[in-house]
C-alpha cells in the first residue's frame, strides 16, 4: 500500500496550527529580550537568560516526539500534544508581559518555551504521517508559510498597536508598555484558536495504517526505556549526522540575530540606550517591524523553494539561502538608517523559509516511520545545543571581547550561517527526488493486452 495524496486544503488545514505556534515565537523572538532590559537587565544577562528557551527544547522536544510515537487515542497519535501545549502556552503569553520583576520573566519564558515546544513537535512528525515522499517538501514549504504569516503579524503588532491604533508604547521605568501586553493577550487567542482548527480538521492514520504503507508487520509498541532511547540516539541516521551540523550553525546565527537585535539596533542605528525613553521604543518597534519582513518574505519564499528545489535540488536550495541570509545578517552591521534593515530582510528571510523546510524534507526520507517523532525530536538537539552555547559565549564576548558592541555579535552569527551554508555540500540527501534511482523488474512498462 502506498499513502494516498492529499489535497492541497488537506495540507493546508493540517498545517494551520503552526500559524498559532509561530505567533507565539514571534511574540517571544521580538519581545522577550525587550521585556528583559525593561525590567532591568544587563546587556551581559539577557543571553543567560534567554537559555530557558533551548534548554527547555532539548528536554522537551525528544520526550514528546518518543511518547507521541507510542499514543494512540481518541483524538489520535499527535493531535493531543498540540491541544496541551496551546492550553499551557496561551496561558503563559498572557501571564509573560505582566511580569513585576525579571526572575518572573525569566520563569515565565521557561513556561512558555515548553508549552510551545510541546505543541511544535508533533508537528514536523504529523507531515511525515500524513504525507507520501513526493508531497513531504510541499507539506513542509506550507508549514513555512504560516510561520511567516504568523511571525509577520506577531512581531508587528506592537508597531502596528501604537502607529495604527494609537495604543500607547512607552510605561514607566520597570513596566511593559501596553502596546506589548496587549500583543500577548492576541497571541494567546490566535495561538488557541489556529491549533483547534487543525484537531478538528485533520485526520490522523493509525499505527496499523503505517505499518501497511511501509510494508511491515504491526506490532505492539513495546513499554519506553531508556536504554531503547540511548541505542536509537547511537543508531541515528548517517544522513541526520551530517545535518546536524548544518543545523548548528544555522541556529547559532538565529539566535544571536534574535537576542542581540534589539540591542543592536537602538543603540547603533536609533543612537537610544534609555529603555524608557520614546526613541528607545521606537527603535524596539523598528525592529519588531523588521523581523516581520522576514516572516514575511519566507512566507512567500515558502512557495517559491519546492519549485526551485525540483529544477535544482533540494541541497543547492538550502545552501544558497544560508549563503545569502549569512550575508544579510553580517551586513546589517553597514546600514545607517532604519528603512536600509528591510533589504537584508530580505535575504534572511529567505534563509528563514529554507532552514524551516529543507532539512526536515531531507531529513524525513532518512527515518524510520516508526521512530518519526523521536527522531525529529532528537533533530531539535542540533538547534537547542547552539543556542545553549550562545547564551553562554555570547554574553562574554559581547562585554569582553566586543567591548559591549552588540553589532559585533550580529556579524559573528552572519559568518555562523555563511559556514552552514558551505557545509550543506557534504550532506547525503537520500530521498531526493531528482536523482534517478536504479529501475527495478517490476517497474518496467508491462504490454498492454488488447
Amino acid at each position: 500500500m502506498e499513502k494516498p495524496r492529499l489535497s492541497f486544503w488537506q495540507i493546508w488545514n493540517m498545517s494551520f496550527g503552526f500559524m498559532g505556534i509561530q505567533f507565539g515565537f514571534g511574540l517571544q523572538n521580538a519581545n522577550v529580550s525587550r521585556i528583559f532590559e525593561t525590567l532591568g537587565a544587563s546587556i551581559d544577562q539577557i543571553p543567560i537568560l534567554w537559555i530557558a528557551a533551548p534548554l527547555t527544547g532539548l528536554l522537551v522536544q525528544p520526550i514528546i516526539g518518543y511518547f507521541s510515537d507510542r499514543t494512540w487515542t481518541g483524538l489520535g497519535r499527535r493531535r493531543p500534544y498540540f491541544l496541551f501545549g496551546a492550553i499551557s502556552s496561551s496561558l503563559a503569553l498572557v501571564v509573560m508581559p505582566y511580569s513585576p520583576y525579571l526572575w518572573v520573566a525569566a520563569g515565565m519564558l521557561w513556561i512558555l518555551d515548553a508549552s510551545i515546544n510541546i505543541s511544535m513537535e508533533p508537528f514536523r512528525a504529523l507531515v511525515a504521517d500524513n504525507l507520501p515522499s513526493e508531497q513531504r517538501t510541499q507539506g513542509f514549504a506550507v508549514q513555512t508559510f504560516f510561520i511567516g504569516v504568523g511571525s509577520v503579524v506577531a512581531s508587528a503588532m506592537p508597531y502596528l498597536l501604537s502607529n495604527v491604533f494609537g495604543v500607547v508604547n512607552t510605561a514607566p521605568a520597570g513596566e511593559v508598555p501596553p502596546s506589548v501586553k496587549i500583543s500577548f493577550i492576541c497571541g494567546a487567542v490566535v495561538f488557541i484558536a489556529s491549533i483547534l482548527w487543525t484537531v478538528s480538521r485533520t485526520k490522523e492514520y493509525s499505527p496499523q495504517e503505517l505499518a501497511k504503507f511501509n510494508n511491515e508487520q504491526f506490532e505492539p509498541e513495546e513499554k519506553a526505556s531508556l536504554k531503547e532511547i540511548i541505542t536509537d540516539i547511537k543508531a541515528m541516521p548517517k544522513t541526520m549526522v551530517q545535518l546536524a551540523v548544518v543545523q548548528f550553525f544555522s541556529w547559532f546565527a538565529l539566535f544571536a540575530m534574535w537576542i542581540y537585535t534589539t540591542s543592536a539596533v537602538t543603540s547603533h542605528i536609533f543612537g537610544a540606550t534609555d529603555t524608557s525613553s520614546v526613541v528607545y521604543n521606537e527603535g524596539a518597534d523598528w525592529v519588531g517591524l523588521c523581523f516581520a519582513a522576514y516572516n514575511g518574505i519566507s512566507a512567500l519564499a515558502a512557495f517559491a523553494l519546492p519549485w526551485l528545489a525540483q529544477r535544482t535540488s533540494r541541497k543547492f536550495v538550502h545552501s544558497l539561502s544560508l549563503i545569502i541570509g549569512g550575508l544579510s545578517l553580517a551586513s546589517i552591521s553597514l546600514i545607517e538608517t532604519p528603512s536600509m534593515l528591510m533589504f537584508n530582510m530580505v535575504g534572511i528571510g529567505l534563509a528563514w523559509a529554507s532552514i524551516l523546510c529543507m532539512p526536515y524534507a531531507i531529513l524525513a526520507g532518512a527515518l524510520p516511520a516508526k521512530k518519526m517523532g523521536f527522531y525529529m525530536g532528537v533533530f531539535n538537539f542540533f538547534i537547542v545545543l547552539p543556542q545553549i552555547l550562545a547564551a553562554g559565549v555570547l554574553g562574554f564576548f559581547t562585554r569582553w571581547a566586543f567591548g559591549g558592541n552588540t553589532m559585533m555579535a550580529i556579524v559573528l552569527g552572519g559568518l555562523s550561517m555563511v559556514f552552514a551554508g558551505l557545509m550543506v555540500f557534504v550532506v547525503k540527501d537520500e530521498d531526493e527526488p531528482n536523482i534517478a534511482k536504479p529501475e527495478r523488474s517490476e517497474d518496467r512498462a508491462k504490454p498492454i493486452s488488447v
